[in-house]
């Protein structure tokens, strides 16, 4: 049988990312005209069929959403959905959207969406315990893992390069004076918070500055459950990496709550660039996440997987840019 050709082998044959691929193939900006058209004529030469839904395809992709994870003011996350419904949308394939409570989570209870309604893939967007998705690939083998990934789960992942987000939002407070920096997120909560913590622990350890653990705060519980307010050290640091746009959001907020200037007093950087750091007072300096571009590389690798499940898994990265804005402080 004839190998199904993917992203990855256009990618390596051309010695490029998937991305470029992805964006060279649909015909989006960010791709030099002669590159684009080599991997145009690379997919060709390959025999590349693109994931568009032929008249053989059959069913639904199911969207699964922890109930944790959804603000009713929107997020980045609602965001990322409204993409993934659209790029679907052109392909004639339907979605069904599901979101699953804590209690459900806990206590294994598969989706509702796997009954009835012929759901042949589906999307995890948002950190699910890795006991719920191992027992989910038992059910539905069919899975990508949407802006996390999992120690010891064998399974699809696009996620953001938060390490290296992590670190250049760090290395930015200190190229601006700031020698006294904190960390807002509760670290073990997900994957992604992790990966941004270890960026700010790089560039800190890199710059000789000393990481005090009353700077190291969190902003919700291990299980993700977000606190109504950030409770602060008695001695602030000069600037204070949040983890995202929402924490940033409320740390701002709670510092105003208590007579405390951003940024005269402290700086504050976030993660996404979502509309909640335009709003913000004052914006947000953040790393902008394309949700367009996750939402069309995950939308290509769960059709590729559906059409072959033997193929091998991939994590898939997409770099963040630092976007300036009105939050951040100069010393120097």
């Amino acid at each position: 049988m004839k190998k199904k050709i993917t992203l990855t082998d256009i990618a390596k044959a051309c010695n490029t990312s998937n991305v470029t691929i992805s964006k060279a193939l649909a015909g989006k900006s960010g791709v030099s005209e002669e590159l684009r058209a080599k991997i145009i004529s690379t997919a060709e030469e390959l025999g590349y069929v693109s994931p568009r839904q032929p008249s053989s395809f059959a069913g639904n992709i199911g969207i699964l959403i922890p109930e944790k994870f959804i603000n009713p003011n929107g997020s980045f996350y609602w965001a990322l959905y409204n993409c993934l419904v659209q790029r679907f949308k052109k392909k004639n394939i339907s979605c069904i959207q599901e979101n699953i409570t804590t209690e459900e989570e806990a206590a294994l209870a598969m989706p509702k969406l796997l009954t009835g309604h012929n759901t042949v893939g589906i999307i995890s967007l948002g950190q699910l315990s890795a006991e719920y998705i191992k027992k989910l690939m038992e059910v539905k083998p069919n899975i990508l893992l949407l802006d996390y990934y999992l120690p010891g789960i064998d399974a699809d992942c696009i996620v953001t390069n938060g390490f290296f987000g992590g670190y250049k939002l760090t290395d930015y407070l200190i190229s601006q004076g700031h020698t006294e920096i904190g960390f807002v997120g509760t670290r073990l909560a997900t994957s992604s918070i992790f990966d941004r913590y270890m960026g700010y622990m790089k560039a800190m350890m890199e710059h000789e500055l000393p990481i005090k653990d009353e700077w190291l705060i969190c902003d919700r519980k291990v299980d993700n459950e977000l606190f109504p307010h950030i409770t602060f050290p008695e001695k602030l640091p000069t600037a204070l990496v949040c983890n995202c746009d929402e924490t940033a959001f409320k740390v701002i907020r709670d510092l105003k709550a208590q007579g405390i200037s951003v940024p005269e007093d402290v700086s504050v950087v976030g993660y996404d660039n979502y509309l909640i750091s335009e709003i913000s007072d004052p914006p947000i300096t953040t790393i902008n996440v394309d949700a367009g571009e996750m939402a069309e590389l995950a939308v290509c690798a769960i059709l590729d997987r559906i059409s072959d499940p033997k193929l091998p898994t991939r994590i898939q990265t997409i770099d963040g840019k630092p976007v300036y804005k009105a939050s951040v402080k100069q010393l120097n």
